[in-house]
């Protein structure tokens, strides 16, 4: 089975702050790892790792960019990670996709890439 496009990038888990309304940490649906968040703000947590300008990496973020990579906490993860699309996932481009992607050295996705869509398989970014 082809690797969800996702599955084979990681970038916005290595270019993005992953910043979210603390309460997700207790919510019985979300529960996001407390230990893996820092507080952001009186009411803000975000992903350990992607508060800093240099460096930033995801905690949860597993594998090697550009090659193939996963997330520990995919069924657990934040509300700003679930709402994160890749470029046509949905049928529409995301710039953001787009550019974070060329900057690690990936093309963009195209509608091509998911002509044979592909699911992600859990635990898996």
């Amino acid at each position: 089975m082809k690797l969800h496009p996702c599955q084979t990038c990681g970038a916005c888990c290595t270019k993005f702050t992953v910043k979210f309304y603390w309460r997700e940490t207790e919510d019985p649906t979300l529960r996001v790892p407390t230990e893996l968040t820092v507080e952001n703000g009186p009411f803000h947590n975000a992903m350990q790792g992607t508060t800093s300008n240099r460096h930033i990496r995801c905690v949860a973020l597993r594998g090697q960019l550009c090659k193939q990579v996963s997330c520990s906490i995919y069924e657990h993860r934040p509300t700003p990670c679930r709402e994160f699309m890749a470029s046509f996932e949905d049928g529409t481009k995301n710039e953001r996709c787009d550019q974070v992607r060329i900057e690690i050295g990936l093309n963009p996705l195209t509608r091509n890439d998911w002509s044979e869509k592909q699911p992600l398989e859990k635990s898996k970014a």
